[in-house]
């Protein structure tokens, strides 16, 4: 029975352990954070109040049991060694493997500020970092959350739903830019802004204030946002360095083939921490995908890993958003639905008569038929296409 370890006791990590354990492998997870492994998505739930701590925990120590899991929490690989298939781990420990599975996720991107070290500066990733929101947050006072991607804003709306004054930094000219186009972004903003959140678009942060505790945010136009916390959702970085150590092949990511595969045979990436086709995940869809893969070609499958189609569904301050495709696809026709007294917004962009991206915003029940139309000849269906597939069957051709 092979030995395989798992490094990273994530949703991915674990989604792959569960699959390892049940082909009768001999699987041990290693985590370095001090509890059991948690879902990292449902951290925004958390903060808002809409999950209690224990409701996080995906896999008690009864489940790992059951599963034949041997799990290590607070546990830190320091290095790897690829030619004696040996683990070092933190306090002089080593551990033996057959198969490693690298679930290392990624890191999150602090940035280089004066005061970025102060106590009440966060990140917004781990566990420990959300209670120490909460414990700040229980005086009510003020947050600045720096970053208006995703998990700024899940940062932002949990902070104003624990009673904080919220004030959301964004360097750029609209929210969540990878996902939404202006139109939807406007949309957004006002939402977030009818709840009591302050948003600053274009708003370049030079420094944090405070000498032993933080006092407010330094904009670059002179400005000074008084706050006792300040939430950084900048960014993530794939967490490479310990494969890149080790002499595995690392890019951005650690580099596996369509098996999951690294450049050494006995060595498998999922998740945020892998790099597929040039690609780096930062979704948990994909990254169940690839933990599965993995996992099945552990175990004798001959399988491959095909990436998922580029789609984000969302749900951000009550409404829905959801995109896919090439949303900044120049040279395209773009198809608009816009009722500003409902909030919905949808939109279509189409080159060569063939739907290349589309956005949606309000109801995103249709997500799903749009994600299939992707790449397909919309010709057809231009007029209906924005009301969805039950209003868009293709007339029949007439005799």
């Amino acid at each position: 029975m092979a030995r395989v370890h798992v490094v990273g006791a994530g949703p991915s990590g674990l989604r792959c352990a569960e699959h390892l354990a049940r082909g009768g492998h001999d699987v041990c997870v290693i985590g370095d954070e001090a509890g059991l492994p948690y879902n990292r998505v449902a951290l925004s739930q958390y903060l808002a109040g809409d999950f209690d701590e224990a409701a996080l925990v995906t896999h008690d120590a009864g489940r790992l049991r059951a599963l034949g899991i041997l799990f290590r929490p607070r546990t830190r690989v320091t290095a790897i060694d690829i030619a004696h298939k040996r683990l070092e781990i933190a306090g002089d420990a080593c551990a033996q493997y057959d198969t490693l599975v690298l679930a290392l996720g990624s890191r999150p991107f602090r940035l280089p500020l004066p005061g970025a070290d102060l106590p009440g500066v966060l990140m917004y990733r781990t566990l420990d970092e959300v209670r120490t929101m909460l414990e700040i947050a229980r005086g009510g006072g003020r947050a600045v959350v720096i970053g208006g991607g995703l998990l700024g804003l899940e940062a932002a709306v949990g902070l104003a739903k624990r009673g904080m004054q919220v004030t959301i930094l964004h360097g750029v000219d609209r929210l969540m830019e990878r996902q939404l186009d202006h139109a939807a972004a406007a949309l957004l903003t006002r939402r977030l802004e009818s709840q009591g959140l302050r948003v600053e678009l274009s708003a370049a942060t030079v420094a944090i204030a405070g000498t032993s505790e933080v006092t407010g945010v330094v904009l670059k136009d002179g400005r000074t946002i008084g706050c006792e916390l300040v939430v950084m959702a900048v960014g993530i970085r794939p967490e490479a360095e310990l494969a890149r150590a080790a002499g595995l092949a690392v890019e951005r990511g650690i580099v596996v083939d369509d098996t999951m595969r690294t450049s050494d045979p006995s060595v498998y990436a999922i998740g945020e921490c892998a790099q597929h086709e040039g690609q780096c995940c930062g979704l948990v869809a994909p990254a169940f995908a690839q933990a599965e893969i993995a996992a099945r070609v552990i175990c004798g499958e001959n399988v491959r890993y095909a990436a998922l189609a580029d789609a984000t569904a969302l749900k951000v301050a009550g409404a829905g958003v959801w995109s896919a495709g090439d949303i900044g696809a120049t040279d395209v026709e773009a198809l608009v639905y816009d009722d500003p007294e409902s909030g919905e917004y949808r939109k279509f962009l189409l080159r060569d008569h063939r739907l290349v991206g589309a956005v949606l915003y309000g109801e995103t029940g249709e997500a799903a038929w749009y994600k299939s139309l992707l790449g397909a000849d919309v010709s057809a269906l231009r007029a209906t296409l924005a009301f969805g597939q039950a209003h868009s069957t293709v007339p029949e051709p007439v005799a």
